[in-house]
């Protein structure tokens, strides 16, 4: 009875154990994909940036 009773503790506190280790790594992953949608973001508006100023300084290449 007793290795009963201790199989099911183990395995019950193991699920939790595993959910915790799981929503663990999905909440990292967000957070990195979080950040990375920020630097991809500031990456974009600099480029445009650059290519304005570009075009700005380089009027001919524009066709205008």
């Amino acid at each position: 009875m007793f290795a009963v009773v201790t199989t099911v503790i183990l395995y019950v506190f193991g699920f939790v154990f595993l959910y915790g280790v799981i929503r663990l790594g999905v909440r990292h992953a967000l957070e990195d994909l979080e950040s990375q949608r920020a630097n991809a973001q500031r990456a974009a508006e600099a480029a445009a940036s650059r290519d304005r100023a570009f075009l700005r300084d380089n009027a001919f290449l524009s066709g205008n």
